[in-house]
């Protein structure tokens, strides 16, 4: 029984690979098997495939994003069943432990040996059709409209505005009127896949032979009768359904096949012609191209559709960020975020106390775009409650973490800081949750960075933390950032780092919180000299004045 992989590339590209290795790791490494350093949602090493007797399964190796299978996180190890779809970051794969698979129900092929002889077979293309001279003037035959009415007619019912899946149906009667057949199925690739999309009567059996000549050679088939040409004749399938003439033509539009047209007719009434083949040729390109254009407009409609929703999203999140930083005497305070996408899953905010303590949290979703939003927003919502009294911070954070654990997915986590600073005394409380160091600014330009902690929010139910302590005397500042900043990248794929950080905080110390933001914008910018900003950046500034 043959093995492969079906990949769709971050790219769109698609491509097959055999399962003839023991072992096949995906990641963005070079290590990997299959290697795609492009996509940044995966993970240096994310998931494997390995074999278990005559079956293949697939494992996560502690990715970062997460690996699902038929859209369901995968939490161990798992045995693949045909046809079970695998994604991570933007990479598809399917899996089928049989490449020769035939196709089911409406259409099924059978293998043709094409070597055979033929007696009464045709074989043209879009370029031979449209370069005859008489087809759109005259047939052989009195039956059926004229090849120009034909045309003339598809025009307007192809003018017409009509869902993508009722067109197909037009098409095909298009397709049958016009040559007059009794029978016909129109089929489109579809990942790499040939599949019904219109069909007028039933258990069609169509040579494989055939098919691949027009799907790999773009020509038109058309067998005059096959109840007496060599190839055909001796096939089950052409006996039992009585098939006497048939014809299979390409859906070209311009230099692509997006499947195919069908027709035949089990009664020898009258034999398609070469006309015909011609007519149906020209018909199908027509077709084609009307296809793609009714597709290209649903993708558009989609995308205006995801903007809009994307557009509405990032308002509201933008809203539960704050429009700008509170005043609070003897404190200087910034924040800035700025998401790679519409919408992101950074999360910073300043809670003021009525006795002049001040706190400042910041928090990473793991992921990027309306996931990672969604569950940005829903720490929000627990952090709003939760942070009205704080209290002792090892306990604030053990609570935080045991609401997340109870509605995080499995493949997600939150990287999560938390602090209190007494504006008067300069004591600084905090807890964090496997987020960045954050890092105090001395008057004098000494750099310290706040280490310590717990794991993740959203992992481990019962994790430990600790509050910690820290001092900021008048002229120190605290700097709470995400790993968008120190992780930024430029054209080199070179990061940015702590060290260039911090040598931007230390030469801007003296200046107002919101320039020390600005300047480590500007910087990032300058860094990243036109890269792609691959991560959600965003940092929080507290001085002592």
């Amino acid at each position: 029984m043959n093995r492969e992989l079906l990949i769709q590339c971050p790219d769109g590209q698609m491509k097959t690979m055999p399962l003839q290795k023991d072992r096949i790791s995906v990641g963005r490494s070079s290590s990997a098997e299959l290697c795609f350093p492009e996509d940044a949602g995966l993970s240096r090493q994310h998931f494997v495939f390995e074999p278990e007797g005559d079956d293949w399964t697939v494992q996560d190796l502690g990715s970062k994003n997460g690996t699902f299978v038929n859209n369901i996180p995968l939490k161990a190890r798992l045995v693949l069943t045909p046809g079970d779809r695998i994604t991570a970051g933007h990479l598809v794969i399917v899996y089928s432990p049989d490449a020769s698979k035939q196709a089911q129900g409406v259409v099924v092929f059978d293998g043709t040996d094409s070597s055979a002889p033929t007696t009464s077979t045709v074989v043209t293309s879009l370029e031979g059709a449209l370069s005859n001279q008489t087809m759109a003037f005259e047939r052989v035959g009195a039956k059926g409209p004229a090849p120009l009415q034909a045309l003339i007619r598809a025009g307007q019912e192809l003018s017409e505005n009509r869902p993508l899946e009722e067109l197909f149906q037009v098409i095909l009667d298009l397709a049958i009127q016009a040559v007059s057949a009794q029978r016909g199925v129109l089929l489109l690739l579809e990942g790499g896949e040939l599949l019904p999309r219109a069909y007028k009567g039933e258990g069609f059996r169509i040579s494989t032979a055939v098919r691949d000549k027009v799907l790999k050679e773009r020509s038109s088939v058309l067998v005059r009768d096959a109840q007496l040409d060599e190839a055909f004749k001796g096939r089950m399938s052409i006996v039992e359904q009585k098939v006497h003439t048939m014809m299979a033509v390409p859906l070209q539009a311009k230099d692509r096949i997006i499947g195919l047209i069908y027709v035949d007719s089990p009664f020898i009434l009258r034999e398609f012609t070469k006309d015909d083949l011609n007519l149906l040729t020209v018909m199908a390109s027509i077709c084609a191209v009307r296809i793609e254009n009714a597709r290209l407009a649903l993708v558009e409609e989609g995308e205006r559709i995801m903007k809009r929703d994307l557009s509405q999203a990032a308002e509201i999140q933008g809203r539960m960020l704050p429009a700008e930083a509170p005043i609070v005497p003897g404190t200087d305070l910034a924040g800035f975020n700025v998401p790679c996408r519409t919408v992101g899953g950074d999360y910073y905010d300043f809670f003021p106390y009525a006795d002049g303590r001040l706190g400042l949290t910041l928090g990473d979703v793991s992921g990027k775009g309306m996931p990672a939003s969604l569950m940005m927003m829903a720490l929000h919502a627990r952090v709003q409650v939760l942070a009205e009294d704080p209290g002792n911070l090892d306990a604030f954070m053990a609570r935080l973490n045991k609401t997340t654990c109870a509605n995080c997915p499995s493949n997600r986590f939150i990287t999560f800081f938390f602090c209190v600073l007494d504006t008067n005394t300069g004591d600084l409380a905090f807890a964090n949750a496997g987020h960045n160091p954050p890092i105090i600014i001395r008057s004098s330009g000494e750099a310290q960075m706040l280490e310590g902690g717990g794991p993740v929010l959203g992992i481990i139910p019962y994790a430990p933390y600790k509050e910690m302590h820290a001092r900021l005397d008048p002229g120190d500042m605290l700097v709470i950032y995400s790993d968008g900043v120190t992780e930024a990248n430029n054209v080199n794929h070179e990061e940015y780092d702590e060290q260039r950080f911090i040598a931007v905080l230390q030469e801007n110390r003296q200046r107002p919180a919101a320039e020390i933001v600005t300047a480590v914008t500007r910087s990032l910018n300058e860094f990243a000299a036109g890269a792609p900003q691959a991560d959600d950046i965003t940092l929080v500034v507290a001085k002592r004045v």
